[in-house]
């Protein structure tokens, strides 16, 4: 029996992506645990490595460098990433809770969420920002950076904390702002008579290059309060500071003090083998755990040696085995950046600065992120032996996407349909060929009804299943109608009665916030388990007048598309480990968002669809071919996915892709972007109306912060599409 036979038995839950837990999914995907679903919760698809953020700060890296892809090894790893942040945990009913999202629950978990540089001082909540979390601290920086560079914010900056993440991000950041072209005003707030954390040559060396960047140093310094432009002290003139950067001390993120979770001065205590010491489902790793057998500073070397420890505690936890001790190391090297591209290293009190240091900590740093993202590209069973005719052709050299790639090609079901589809009569007015079926509803008024179903795209049953109510709804707002009640359909992949309930509930929670929030009731349903996860909904819905079709828009009618294009390109690049992890999850989270509001303001156009599987194209012709009109698309007028052209650009493209382009050909003078057939899930409106009812509707769009983009026109002629 393969892997994927056998049955999900047992939920490991990773709370943060610190680097401990980055690694132990690198070494998951080689090698997972037959049984156990692994999840990881975090607020967002990357993590900021702690390594190369000084480098980032001032300028020697770029923001991809930075961040370690964490849906890309979610990916890898066969895990779901629930992107939200942890709230609280019930250790007595093994739940997390998230965000926005609810409970998740576990039977093993491991929490890796760093600390945070907050600090207790008036204003500071209001006017400054903690050195950690590190992504809230290199976004606001991105944020001033550029500010500055506009001439709208002076270079003047303060940093609480004369340790050496203080004096490091202090001489980055006026490094960056000097490399800008400003004389940077820079200052070190530190409340003790020097500078600590560093042995007296490493300090004496830092001090040098700070004084050759112009960073001040303000010793013995109460701060009393901070303010959009100064910082405030008990004793001497305040500091001028655009930007406050706290980086003095560790504190435990807030939520972990709420919670009944064995504490030490903030911190999870943990016993030799990393797990919590009153807990054997728990464990807690890096600066945000406290190591009663051997305590060691927050530093990020002991987070990367304690993972392939954590990964195999992991392990034995989940199946009973015996458990590893971690010893972290005594003494460990420090590599501190001097802003520009020199660094100093200390170990046991000896100091040696110079480029060829900061050249060693780079290869170091680049080393590290290079082992979690070069990952093994997904496989695919190769063929051997004979094979029938045709199987190469049909698999195209690709894998069978998710979503609408998965669609059959709309030629197909045309030819079908043409073939044994009876007449309509009596109360059903529509059948097959629209985006839904349209019913005589007694006592007056139409009900529309449709089904569609996806195929799992994502790990995430919650998220697939937002995704796939909305992808449904997607058929009765185009016609207009409004939604009245829903079936589900969902196969879940062969898991134990626990876990089958545990998903379950995620789907249901996830379905009736959409459903319900779109104004239906879900009555019902039918679940089996299969191969996959699989999810889809039955749905009606009701209007007074005759629903929106296909048919009906008139010549000089324009377009309008409620949603950019590129999501097939996407799904599959993800599907495929090649998509970037911001990419995907800014596109998951489009398809997740209802389209209510859009169709509500487009309710009164002549024809209108959503833009599915068979792709805009696809989708354009249905109309043209409903409305006997040509269309006439403008190119540079069609929304696209963040990321989306650079994927397809590198040869990214749905199975359907080739079905799509057959089935919708475009007239163009030149080669035509793949993504006008590339299939959509959960994509825009596509609406055909009047000009001025067009830019009225814009407007409107624009004015509650959604989007209508006027992509092209319908003029008389034979159906068809061209490309301008």
């Amino acid at each position: 029996m393969v892997q994927s036979d056998l049955p999900l038995t047992r939920d490991l839950v990773l709370v943060g992506g610190g680097h401990a837990h980055a690694l132990v999914l690198r070494k998951w995907g080689m090698d997972p645990l037959p049984g156990a679903r692994l999840t990881v919760i975090n607020p967002g698809p990357t993590a900021p490595y702690t390594g190369m953020l000084p480098g980032h700060i001032a300028g020697h890296y770029d923001r991809d460098a930075l961040e370690i892809d964490l849906m890309r090894l979610c990916r890898h790893a066969g895990a779901r990433l629930i992107l939200g942040a942890a709230t609280g945990i019930d250790r007595a009913a093994r739940e997390i809770t998230v965000e926005g999202r609810g409970a998740v629950a576990y039977d093993v978990a491991s929490i890796d969420i760093g600390i945070t540089a907050k600090m207790d001082l008036p204003g500071f909540a209001e006017h400054a920002v903690g050195a950690k979390p590190l992504d809230r601290y290199a976004a606001r920086w991105r944020e001033f950076l550029a500010a500055v560079k506009a001439g709208e914010q002076p270079p003047e900056v303060a940093v609480i904390g004369g340790g050496v993440a203080g004096c490091e991000l202090a001489m980055a950041m006026a490094f960056a702002l000097r490399d800008a072209g400003g004389q940077p005003a820079v200052t070190v707030v530190e409340h003790g008579p020097q500078l600590s954390g560093m042995a007296p040559r490493t300090e004496a060396m830092v001090r040098r290059q700070m004084a050759e960047l112009g960073v001040t140093v303000a010793l013995e310094a109460k701060v009393t309060q901070i303010t959009d432009r100064q910082v405030l002290l008990a004793d001497g003139a305040p500091i001028p500071a655009a930007l406050c950067v706290g980086a003095a001390g560790a504190v435990l993120q807030g939520w972990l003090a709420q919670t009944d979770l064995p504490l030490h001065a903030g911190f999870i205590r943990v016993g030799a083998d990393l797990g919590v010491v009153d807990d054997d489902r728990l464990f807690a790793v890096g600066d945000c755990a406290h190591m009663e057998a051997n305590p060691r500073p927050k530093a990020g070397v002991f987070a990367v040696r304690a993972a392939p420890v954590l990964h195999d505690n992991l392990r034995a936890a989940l199946s009973g085995g015996a458990r590893r001790v971690f010893k972290p190391q005594r003494h460990y090297l420090k590599l501190i950046s001097l802003g520009g591209k020199s660094a100093v290293a200390e170990r046991n009190g000896l100091a040696l600065g110079g480029a060829l240091l900061w050249r060693w900590k780079d290869r170091i740093d680049r080393k590290f992120m290079d082992g979690l993202d070069d990952l093994p590209a997904m496989k695919t069973d190769a063929l051997t032996g004979p094979v029938a005719s045709g199987v190469q052709e049909a698999l195209a050299g690709k894998p069978l996407c998710g979503g609408c790639g998965a669609k059959v090609g709309g030629a197909v079901l045309g030819d079908l349909l043409a073939e044994v589809q009876p007449p309509v009569s009596g109360d059903v007015l529509t059948g097959a060929g629209d985006d839904a079926a349209v019913l005589r509803r007694p006592g007056g008024g139409f009900q529309v009804m449709s089904t569609d179903h996806l195929r799992g795209f994502v790990e995430d049953p919650a998220m697939m299943a937002r995704i796939a109510a909305v992808h449904a709804l997607g058929d009765v707002w185009a016609m207009g109608a409004t939604p009245q009640a829903a079936l589900s359909s969902i196969i879940l992949p062969r898991m134990s009665p626990a876990l089958q309930a545990r998903t379950l509930r995620e789907i249901a929670v996830a379905a009736q916030e959409v459903m319900a929030g779109a104004g239906a009731q879900i009555v019902g349903g039918h679940t089996t388990m299969g191969a996959e996860l699989t999810i889809g909904f039955t749905v009606t819905g009701t209007r007074d007048a005759m629903p929106l079709g296909l048919g009906g828009a008139q010549p000089g009618d324009v377009l309008m598309l409620t949603r950019p294009i590129g999501a097939g390109v996407i799904l599959a690049g993800h599907m495929a480990g090649t998509a970037p992890g911001r990419v995907v999850a800014e596109a998951l989270g489009v398809m997740a968002t209802p389209q209510a509001r859009e169709a509500e303001i487009l309710s009164k156009a002549h024809a209108m669809t959503d833009v599915t599987g068979f792709g805009l194209a696809g989708h354009v012709q249905a109309i043209c071919r409903a409305s006997g009109l040509a269309a006439e698309l403008w190119a540079e007028a069609v929304p696209i996915y963040p990321g989306a052209q650079t994927l397809s650009d590198q040869g990214v493209a749905s199975s359907l892709l080739a079905v799509n382009q057959a089935d919708a050909p475009i007239a163009a003078a030149g080669p035509v972007n793949p993504l006008f057939h590339d299939p959509q899930t959960a994509g825009g409106l596509l609406a055909a109306l009047p000009e001025d009812a067009a830019k009225a509707a814009q407007a409107r769009l624009r004015g509650e912060g959604l989007a209508g983009h006027i992509i092209g026109r319908l003029e008389a002629g034979v159906p068809s599409i061209r490309l301008r």
